[in-house]
């Protein structure tokens, strides 16, 4: 199926149909909607406005917290930027084996496309990491020049990282060397140029978030704000995506 991209901004891969699937109704989410990531916010936006204006950009890993904002930052980068030419292609680490088609099927378009891997994490022993080299850093043929990729992940490194490994560490002439399990570990995620992190919510950005969500509401924000804080205790988690759930079973009190 022909995509027209000039009306069409996002795709989704479907590998069973081996087709991307055009997105109709992308989320929404804009860079004002994130609250307490500025600076995550300013290193993207600046990338991909590299990225756009023809100038060097580099591949992109978002790593840290669980919902912390990480995919909703490049979503909202990308909604920011889809007037000026930007679209989104967004491909399961279960399709990587389909990297290499997918950049084949638009590296010629006249459009700048984000590749967009969420949730990217390796466990040992999995190989299909691989086909991301390709478009990481190129083989014989170098990387198309309208295609960038961002990552997000819970993991710095994609893999995970056992004491077993750091055990293989040793120190030559003051200097700390990995053992070779750590360096491969590390190898994929040294191929992303721009690395962002992202940290756990406190409690008074947590809270800042949830008012976000309530604007206007009219009611005690003490009392609002403690419904909040044992929300969260429940969840046992502090997030920008706990504020949401928060706003979501809230308003249905309200």
């Amino acid at each position: 199926m022909d995509i027209d991209w000039k009306t069409i901004f996002a795709a989704i891969w479907r590998q069973r149909r081996e087709y991307l699937r055009p997105v109709k109704t992308i989320d929404p989410v804009t860079l004002a909607d994130l609250i307490g990531i500025d600076s995550q916010k300013d290193r993207l936006l600046e990338n991909t406005r590299r990225f756009l204006s023809g100038k060097p950009a580099n591949t992109g890993l978002l790593w840290g917290a669980r919902g912390t904002g990480k995919s909703s930052l490049v979503k909202a980068v990308f909604n920011h930027f889809r007037k000026d030419g930007l679209r989104l292609v967004e491909v399961d680490k279960d399709d990587l084996v389909n990297l290499p088609e997918i950049v084949d099927l638009i590296r010629d378009l006249p459009f700048r496309f984000i590749l967009f891997c969420d949730d990217l994490s390796f466990e040992s022993g999995e190989a299909t990491y691989k086909h991301l080299k390709s478009v990481l850093e190129g083989s014989v043929e170098l990387p198309p020049e309208n295609v960038l990729l961002y990552a997000t992940s819970n993991r710095r490194h994609l893999m995970p990282e056992t004491m077993k490994d750091n055990l293989e560490a040793r120190a030559v002439d003051g200097e700390i060397h990995y053992g070779d399990a750590i360096e491969e570990k590390i190898s994929l995620a040294d191929r992303f140029g721009l690395w962002i992190p992202f940290y756990p919510t406190n409690l008074i950005q947590y809270l800042a978030i949830v008012d976000s969500y309530f604007p206007d509401y009219q009611g005690n924000r003490t009392d609002l704000h403690e419904a909040a804080r044992l929300f969260a205790i429940g969840r046992a988690s502090r997030s920008g995506r706990t504020a949401r759930q928060f706003f979501n079973a809230y308003t249905e009190k309200e």
